[in-house]
């Protein structure tokens, strides 16, 4: 992923009401930024937008389905989908939003597709928002190459990332960007106070570690005290996948599943979270360890000190002033930080995060997939643009009083995923072997430690391994004859 270079000021900006539609009647505004001589500078590195006269999916209209709009804004206070305006500016284009629900959103495509009406694109996404294998080989999604060229200057960047939707040679995501998902928020004065070296620090210096962190947690945490050094959902999956870049289940270069549950670093990912569940050290109200302080409050109990991680990505800490600072700690007196997550010390000498892909799937039977790829073309350039501002980068500095620290670390932690792209394949899998991930994903954080790793992986090994190869079967299957014989 090409790092974003940031204009110096701001060209134009021009922010005008247009008459919004739909059940809540919700008013788009519209922000237009000036891109004056963007196009010839991004050129002289063989980056270009197609002809706007000749362009296929110029003068058309996209139908995105989903259960959010990223496209309009319905707020000043908004990020910019810049690469949106210049496919309306400079194409004559737009996109129409078909509305549907996060838990309807398979059903209601399936049943579009099945009646011939089908969107002409919706969300690439992983993890709980996942497009892929599954919605491919049940035809709900089509392969894009025939519309995108990853090998093409404005898209390379993108081509790692591209491999993730891959089933044999067919590539079913347009991927415009890649960011970082959980990361390591924290108090840095809580930390002061607690004596502990600050995780940005010692990760400056290479020495942000699983036995340091491990450290802090034992040494913080008191259950007389309702302190305790973890708390919130994905303290598991940060740290044995997220910060190993080893998953559960992986995809090999030939396009087949395989597990990693021999794996000795996820082993060693696996005992560490049964030994901090073991010495109080992870949130839970009497023995119910699914509870989370504050009712799963994002940061509960973090200014106040009685948390002193709760892992998370930036969403989880961008929010108005005031909340931060109920929460997290005062935003403006530095307290609030975050770092990458922790690496294992006998590892490769890495710093993984999760990739959190954007972009888009084309569906099967979509009128206008042109429209579609012309509208992740522009997405990209913008995305490479020197002189457009970065209004997300903007927003965290103006509106939520990021530090320039915590922009510098930011940049860093995109850096990271760019550099060593890993991304989880949970969400989108069958039924069977989502089950079975989710009881090794949860079993010793939520059952309060009931059950070893080892106990754990040789109760589930044989389903799991055998649903793997069921999925397998299903996917040469599918690539053999473009069809797939799903019974669930």
């Amino acid at each position: 992923m090409a790092k974003r270079i940031l204009a110096i000021a701001l060209a134009a900006l021009m922010v005008f009401a247009l008459v919004g539609c739909g059940k809540e009647k919700r008013k788009p505004i519209q922000l237009t930024l000036s891109t004056e001589d963007a196009e010839a500078i991004l050129a002289a590195a063989g980056i270009m937008l197609p002809d706007a006269e000749s362009a296929a999916g110029a003068n058309s209209v996209v139908k995105f389905f989903a259960w959010y709009d990223p496209f309009q804004n319905y707020s000043e206070d908004e990020i910019i989908n810049t690469g949106y305006f210049t496919f309306q500016q400079k194409y004559n284009s737009k996109m129409e939003f078909i509305e549907t629900t996060y838990e309807d959103r398979n059903n209601d495509l399936a049943n579009l597709v099945l009646a011939g009406t089908s969107p002409d694109f919706g969300p690439a996404g992983t993890s709980n928002t996942a497009t892929f294998p599954m919605s491919c080989i049940k035809g709900m999604y089509q392969p894009v190459d025939q519309w995108v060229d990853y090998t093409d200057p404005l898209w390379k960047d993108m081509a790692q990332a591209a491999e993730y939707f891959a089933l044999g040679d067919k590539h079913f995501a347009l991927v415009t960007d890649l960011s970082f998902k959980d990361v390591m928020p924290y108090n840095r004065r809580v930390m002061d106070e607690w004596g502990f070296d600050d995780p940005a620090e010692l990760f400056a210096n290479n020495e942000w570690t699983w036995d340091v962190f491990y450290e802090m947690c034992m040494d913080f945490s008191d259950g007389d005290d309702n302190r305790y050094a973890l708390d919130g959902w994905y303290v598991v999956n940060g740290i044995v996948e997220e910060s190993t870049g080893i998953t559960l289940i992986a995809k090999d270069e030939t396009g087949k599943f395989y597990s990693n549950l021999d794996n000795p670093i996820i082993e060693a990912g696996e005992n560490m979270i049964y030994d901090l569940v073991k010495n109080d050290c992870c949130y839970h109200e009497g023995n119910d360890y699914w509870a989370n302080r504050n009712n799963a409050e994002y940061g509960a109990g973090v200014k106040d000190g009685k948390c002193l991680f709760w892992p998370c990505d930036r969403s989880g800490f961008t929010h108005p002033v005031e909340e931060i600072n109920q929460v997290w700690g005062d935003i403006e007196a530095g307290e609030l930080m975050f770092a990458p997550l922790p690496r294992y010390q006998e590892g490769d000498g890495i710093y993984y995060l999760n990739a959190s892909p954007s972009g888009y799937m084309i569906c099967v039977g979509a009128q206008n997939p042109e429209g579609v790829a012309l509208l992740g073309a522009c997405d990209r350039f913008k995305l490479l643009d020197p002189t457009v501002i970065d209004i997300d980068r903007k927003q965290l500095k103006d509106t939520y009083k990021w530090s320039d620290e915590m922009l510098e670390m930011y940049d860093t932690c995109n850096d990271l995923v760019a550099a060593n792209t890993v991304m989880f394949y949970t969400g989108d899998l069958p039924k069977k072997i989502q089950d079975i991930y989710n009881n090794f994903d949860w079993n010793i954080r939520r059952s309060g430690a009931s059950q070893t790793w080892a106990q754990l992986k040789e109760a589930n090994r044989d389903s799991f391994e055998y649903y793997i190869d069921e999925l397998n079967a299903l996917i040469e299957e599918y690539a053999t004859t473009g069809k797939a014989s799903i019974t669930e």
